[in-house]
């Protein structure tokens, strides 16, 4: 089907156009405070609730957000900028730093929970591992500026961190891939999966986002230096928090 243009777009869409131009030219900046929905409606000749509609598209995609009483304000966070090969490599964990830390110098709060369970059967093909075979899991949640952005679960093979500090909360310098250097797994290639859809509803309430927007889901396979798989990082991103940015030597 045809896309649709000019008038044949819903008006509400065309109003949504309209302000996100307006805040790509900067006549609204970050905190700003947008025409509410009377004011929308009588500019536009439109309901209010035409109105609402376009204002909504714009939470949606994460360009405002709203309060009641307060009307929808430019969102005043900042994405973060992931640099999705730069930040594991062997130079930033391998010097004790987080790998989060090579994406953004804003503090960022990780919640983590650490615990044993037998390997869901995806993961359990990647890692090589019988059915029902145990796995460490490290399930966590990063807020910037108390802003949820991303929930992740690493899933490791039990046998071979056991009594390891990958099994702690706090791994140390260097997190996770230090320690498997130091069991003489050390982490030698990865490959990540990138694919986007809609959040589940547990996904958009662990990042308080809209169950319309789409997450970035991605998949990171570690691999040691005999090619076994020791890691699977499964990771939702709000896709309105992120800038994907791959570097590559050509």
């Amino acid at each position: 089907m045809a896309g649709e243009t000019g008038a044949q777009r819903p008006k509400y869409q065309r109003i949504a156009d309209d302000l996100k131009a307006a805040i790509e030219r900067g006549e609204y900046g970050p905190g700003d405070r947008l025409p509410g929905e009377s004011a929308l409606a009588a500019q536009y000749g439109v309901a209010p609730l035409t109105a609402r509609q376009a204002l909504k598209i714009l939470r949606t995609e994460g360009l405002v957000e709203t309060k009641r009483g307060a009307g929808a304000r430019v969102i005043s966070f900042q994405a973060l900028r992931r640099h999705g090969i730069e930040r594991i490599a062997r130079q930033q964990w391998g010097t004790g730093k987080s790998i989060w830390s090579h994406d953004d110098d804003r503090p960022m709060t990780v919640e983590t929970s650490v615990d044993s369970a037998p390997a869901p059967v995806h993961i359990a093909k990647i890692l090589k591992l019988e059915e029902g075979e145990l796995v460490c899991t490290r399930s966590r949640r990063f807020v910037v500026q108390e802003r949820p952005v991303q929930l992740s679960t690493s899933y490791l093979p039990y046998e071979l961190v056991a009594g390891s500090a990958i099994m702690r909360v706090d791994t140390g310098e260097g997190g996770t891939y230090a320690r498997l250097t130091e069991l003489g797994h050390a982490p030698v290639r990865a490959k990540e999966e990138v694919r986007s859809r809609l959040p589940t509803a547990v996904e958009a309430e662990g990042l308080a986002m809209p169950l319309e927007r789409p997450v970035i889901k991605l998949c990171r396979t570690v691999f040691d230096t005999d090619g076994r798989a020791v890691e699977v990082n499964e990771m939702t991103l709000d896709s309105a928090a992120y800038i994907l940015d791959y570097t590559f030597d050509l």
